[in-house]
């Protein structure tokens, strides 16, 4: 018995089994009026640039490039933005903002004659992934962009605010640890300066976790953190302390030498939630560590106006919480999590996009609200 062929292709038509050969039409003597087109070969292709990740590393002057060993050593980003226009998000004055409520004039800060002494914000809230550390790095560079001296302290043991500013923290000899738990280490042993003009940073990393269990038995322990921070305070207009998500002692140190508090808020249901145990805690620190704290504003973040969950929460938290609410509020934006792999602040990575538009007019509602 034979085995049973495949049909063979017809001529100049079909496809044949096997690998594919090119068809081309049998020579024919008669003119043909339209003559089959031979097929273009395909244009040879160019790999394209590829876009090399920036970090950077902790040197005596600051920060210097560094490709290796960095957290976003895997990522690669886009390029910043340069030229492209983004929509202008901040609603003009007397418009109804993401909040509800009509946008309020904020001038423009005007230049400061003299620097010092600092405020003290505590950037806190107890629940983890709200934008807290975001926030803080670029509040802090917008109020740099306004000309403000600003110190931003990482007192999270995970460090992310360190490698928000591409700080390779890990390989730090020096962090706010050792700022805390050691006597003979100052401030300016562990200080370091980033690529942002104005902007200072007091890195840390998972030596921090230390921490808590070692001030336990020393008297005094929530003033540490006030302590070795007084000694530079007159350089700086704004001291910036990115809290942990908890209320540790770490987060009460923060409180207790803290002129006012910003809570970062995500535009969620257990966010709300957390609301009121955090404002209980910042009740019991000024009544019995520190009279003159007070709760500077919530700024609401990755706000999402195309869902009713957002605009209710949104509006459940105005009602409660009137002007305390900032009327900037920070949208959902894949420019973040691109800052945070390029190692610098959205104002400096992309310029011109709605996040940078929405910390500038954070910023100037901050210097605002506490003064110049």
């Amino acid at each position: 018995m034979s085995t049973p062929q495949p049909p063979a292709a017809e001529s100049g038509s079909g496809q044949t089994w096997g690998n594919p050969t090119p068809v081309t039409s049998a020579p024919s003597n008669s003119a043909d009026p339209h003559p089959p087109t031979p097929p273009t070969p395909p244009a040879p292709t160019t790999p394209g640039p590829d876009s090399s990740h920036r970090s950077y590393e902790a040197t005596p002057d600051g920060l210097s490039p560094q490709h290796p060993h960095s957290d976003g050593a895997l990522f690669h980003t886009r390029q910043p933005e340069s030229s492209r226009e983004t929509k202008n998000v901040i609603p003009a004055a007397d418009e109804l903002g993401p909040t509800g409520r009509k946008t309020r004039v904020v001038p423009d800060p005007q230049p400061l004659p003299s620097h010092g002494p600092a405020k003290i914000i505590a950037m806190c809230n107890q629940k983890g992934g709200v934008g807290k550390t975001t926030s803080t790095i670029n509040l802090g560079a917008s109020l740099a962009a306004y000309g403000r001296r600003v110190l931003l302290v990482d007192l999270d043991p995970q460090g992310a605010l360190s490698a928000g500013l591409g700080v390779a923290h890990h390989e730090l000899d020096l962090t706010v640890y050792n700022l805390l738990v050691e006597s003979k280490v100052s401030a300016d042993d562990v200080l370091m300066r980033t690529r942002v003009e104005n902007l200072d940073l007091l890195p840390s990393n998972i030596d921090l976790s230390a921490a808590e269990i070692q001030l336990v038995t020393e008297v005094g322990r929530e003033q540490t953190l006030g302590r070795v921070l007084h000694p530079i305070l007159d350089r700086y207009d704004y001291v910036l302390i990115d809290c942990q998500p908890s209320l540790g002692l770490l987060t009460v140190n923060a409180l207790t030498c803290a002129d006012e508090v910003l809570i970062p808020m995500e535009c969620e249901y257990f966010s709300l939630r957390g609301l009121a145990l955090l404002n209980d805690t910042v009740e019991k620190v000024r009544d019995r560590l520190n009279p003159r704290l007070k709760l500077a504003g919530i700024v609401v973040t990755m706000f999402d106006a195309r869902t009713l969950h957002s605009r209710e929460v949104m509006t459940r938290v105005v009602e409660v919480f009137g002007d305390v609410v900032y009327d900037t509020v920070i949208t959902r934006t894949v420019r973040f999590p691109e800052t945070s792999v390029a190692g610098e602040p959205i104002t400096t990575w992309a310029p011109k996009s709605a996040g940078a538009q929405a910390y500038r007019a954070l910023a100037r509602e901050v210097i605002y609200r506490s003064g110049p």
